[in-house]
């Protein structure tokens, strides 16, 4: 039946089946809820996997879906004409996933333990599962300033993003003078799209030189619509049902003072959602998850995946999380028939958990 998911989502047929056998490890175990997990999810459900996909459960930071949970209007994901709303095509990937068998639990997953085969996975509630493979698609959160009205506006598309190639084109952001904070490269990449729909854009940056690499200041500084806003942070949004402005604080002189704004960008990063693996999968510097091999999903412990924003920090973009999802669905498939573990009936039939063998180990 349909109903209401704990985060007040409507939840489309079919019911998802939420009984897991724990006698014996699960085939494959993808951890996350957002387009990398469904379209992985789809994928290996149709390979006759028997997915089961924890999909975390809300929370201040994060609700089931991802980021996408909190954009009104998706208009750059292929095949809605019209554009379609964030959670309601997540509802959709979710419900096509459903549709080809996945289990979904309404859980997150609260540790792991990559050192032994089959992997052990820690629910947040209920017992201890084994795993023969994993999809890591935990995805990232954006860093937020903190400040009042910020991530309210943000969550009820008000004028506040934190992905300008997202939202940027959006009617609402044309033609308006806009504001980026920021100061690295990812802020004057964002900075530099938004002129193709601003009239102005504000870059706000706290200090009096910018982080960013050289030819990336040095293309913002020269546009002609960019203004950069030295040694200012915003200590406020402005504005009910949609920004009308942001309150500002000289980081010098401390006075503030308000600035008419058509929408607000925040470009300071993102935060990899990986601190449950605890150290047991290769990151890179900045903390996400590291892929050894180009244009491969597979990560540096054998059988365990990783796709979406929690291994790409480059793109970000719902369509490409998505191609990684399938990637990695495709990867575990052949990974488990490489060892023949890849047909359902080795779980009906294991009275032992899988050994790694030195063979294994080292491929």
């Amino acid at each position: 039946m349909g109903g209401l998911a704990p985060d007040g989502r409507i939840r489309e047929q079919p019911e998802p089946v939420t009984s897991v056998d724990t006698r014996s490890p699960e085939t494959l175990v993808i951890i996350g809820s957002g387009p990398s997990a469904w379209t992985a999810a789809i994928y290996a459900a149709r390979a006759n996997l028997r997915p089961v996909v924890y999909e975390g459960e809300p929370s201040r930071e994060m609700i089931p879906g991802g980021q996408l949970m909190y954009t009104t209007e998706v208009e750059n994901y292929p095949g809605f004409i019209d554009g379609v709303t964030g959670p309601e095509l997540m509802e959709k990937l979710r419900a096509q996933a459903i549709r080809f068998g996945t289990r979904v639990e309404q859980e997150n997953i609260a540790s792991v333990e990559f050192g032994q085969h089959p992997f052990r996975l820690k629910p947040s509630y209920s017992d201890d599962i084994e795993a023969l493979t994993v999809i890591v698609a935990t995805g990232a959160r954006a860093n937020w300033l903190g400040v009042p009205n910020e991530e309210r506006l943000a969550q009820m598309g008000g004028g506040v993003s934190a992905c300008a190639v997202c939202d940027g084109a959006l009617p609402a952001f044309r033609d308006k003078v806009l504001a980026v904070v920021g100061g690295g490269d990812s802020a004057m990449e964002e900075a530099l799209y938004l002129t193709k729909f601003a009239n102005e854009v504000r870059l706000i940056h706290r200090r009096d030189e910018l982080r960013a690499s050289r030819i990336m200041a040095d293309r913002v500084l020269k546009h002609p619509k960019i203004t950069p806003v030295w040694n200012t942070r915003v200590v406020e949004v402005l504005g009910y049902d949609a920004i009308t402005g942001i309150r500002v604080e000289n980081t010098v002189s401390g006075e503030k003072s308000d600035m008419p704004v058509g929408g607000l960008f925040i470009a300071i990063g993102h935060t990899p959602n990986t601190a449950f693996l605890n150290g047991q999968l290769e990151v890179t510097p900045h903390g996400y998850i590291k892929t050894p091999k180009a244009w491969r999903t597979a990560t540096s412990m054998p059988g365990v995946f990783a796709a979406g924003d929690v291994m790409d920090d480059y793109y970000r973009q719902a369509i490409t999380a998505a191609g990684t999802g399938c990637m990695a669905a495709l990867e575990a498939e052949r990974w488990l028939a490489h060892l023949g573990l890849g047909e359902s009936p080795v779980l009906e039939t294991a009275e032992a958990p899988v050994t790694l063998t030195q063979e294994w180990k080292a491929s």
